[in-house]
């Protein structure tokens, strides 16, 4: 994977706990969950990347 990707799925991150937070304070448990789900996203996408990352090398 490249950078752009990386960077990409990072953000994706960043951005599911800052809407999982915004759920948390303002009690809407759908914006909670998806922030959640789109950490989990992002998580399965770098281990995607991990994954090619080492059969490259």
């Amino acid at each position: 994977m490249g950078l752009d990707d990386k960077i990409k799925n990072a953000g994706a991150d960043i951005a599911g706990k800052a809407k999982e937070a915004a759920g948390k304070v303002t009690g809407n448990e759908q914006l909670e969950a998806e922030g959640k789900a789109d950490q989990v996203g992002a998580d399965a996408k770098k281990a995607g990347e991990n994954v090619k990352d080492a059969f490259k090398h």
